[in-house]
């Protein structure tokens, strides 16, 4: 059984309320939201908690949560100007990752990953899911995953840190793990990292990029976080013992760097909270963007002044990042934010859509 939503008032209000809301909500003033001349924000779809996207092949867009649900947002407008939203999954284990591969949706709980075969054909009465693998970690602690298939076919899967900061045996924790699609040949491909919750591949190198978010406790302006390259599967990226490009993490630094240590291509402000990431490849934007990187940028939550809560943009060259600059802002507004980026997903148009959770929104940004 399905439930549809929309973004008219009250539609929402009813679906606020099955999620255990108040009422309905004003939509957003998204005249705050600043912009590069010549772009524009508009609303796309709301979506309770809305956190990593999934474009399917007929273009429905799949949407996790860490509330238990999976969306599906369905393409096009009823004449009403809507879209239509379908509760695909409820009650799941913290479903934030999404991935869509040769009709199936894969979903990603804490300790499992799920598939969902055919689904564009049966949105309205999806089938049972296929366990994949449940053999991950079960700590709820960055327990929630981002998972994307890369180029070499097979399904990365990422597991964070059980704690602040912390060494563990298990070289499952703090790193990137990859599979099959049927859940087989699971190995680890990327170690010391923290927690990350995006990551893509260079379309013209097929190189790993991914965000890690730093530890906390360590004051307002560090550890950085992080935006990485692994060229190679194999690579140590640091934690729990330097952060950034030489910042020795004050309890396990003097245990020396690791074997291979490579440090970060860009180091991001600490705090920022930096998740979904995308190379831009669509031909809607200025031609200067392709090829350069978004970040949606969470926000920091016990940062003295707040800072993220907007969508960044690093210029690559040379297959290395050259700069970084705030593309999207104003979510933000007198110390309290209103909004928080999640995710960043291109549409086959070349638009560029931004998830909120906080919200439970998803934007999206034309030129």
């Amino acid at each position: 059984m399905r439930k549809t939503v929309s973004f008219t008032c009250i539609v929402v209000a009813s679906t606020l309320l099955f999620f255990g809301g108040t009422g309905c909500t004003s939509p957003p003033d998204l005249s705050a939201i600043r912009l590069p001349p010549g772009f524009r924000i508009e609303m796309y779809a709301e979506v309770p908690n809305a956190r990593s996207m999934a474009m399917g092949a007929r273009g429905t867009l799949f949407v996790g949560t860490r509330k238990g649900e999976v969306y599906a947002v369905l393409p096009g407008i009823s004449a009403a100007g809507t879209r239509q939203v379908v509760t695909i999954a409820r009650g799941l284990h913290s479903p934030n990752g999404v991935a869509f591969r040769e009709g199936a949706l894969y979903v990603a709980e804490i300790n499992r990953v799920l598939r969902y075969d055919g689904i564009e054909a049966r949105l309205s009465d999806p089938p049972k899911p296929v366990v994949v693998n449940d053999g991950f970690p079960r700590d709820e602690h960055h327990g929630w995953k981002f998972i994307r298939f890369g180029p070499d076919g097979m399904l990365y899967v990422p597991v964070g840190a059980p704690c602040n900061v912390c060494e563990r045996d298990d070289p499952r924790y703090a790193s990137i793990l990859r599979m099959r699609p049927d859940g087989t040949g699971l190995e680890v491909f990327a170690s010391g990292v923290r927690n990350t919750v995006g990551f893509d591949w260079n379309p013209d190198t097929k190189e790993l990029w991914f965000t890690d978010n730093g530890r906390d406790l360590m004051g307002d302006d560090l550890p950085p976080d992080e935006l990485n390259r692994a060229p190679r599967k194999g690579l140590h990226f640091g934690f729990p013992y330097i952060h950034g490009k030489g910042t020795p993490d004050p309890d396990f630094g003097a245990r020396g760097k690791p074997r291979n240590f490579t440090p970060p291509e860009w180091e991001l402000p600490a705090h920022v909270a930096s998740l979904g990431m995308r190379f831009y490849t669509g031909t809607m934007f200025p031609d200067g963007y392709r090829g350069r990187i978004f970040i949606a940028e969470h926000g920091s939550w016990n940062r003295s002044s707040p800072i993220g809560y907007r969508v960044t943009v690093v210029r690559v060259e040379g297959n290395r990042a050259a700069s970084y600059e705030t593309f999207a802002e104003g979510w933000l507004k007198g110390g309290k934010a209103w909004g928080r980026p999640v995710d960043v997903q291109a549409m086959p148009d070349g638009s560029l859509l931004v998830s909120d959770d906080h919200g439970g929104r998803i934007y999206r940004i034309t030129y």
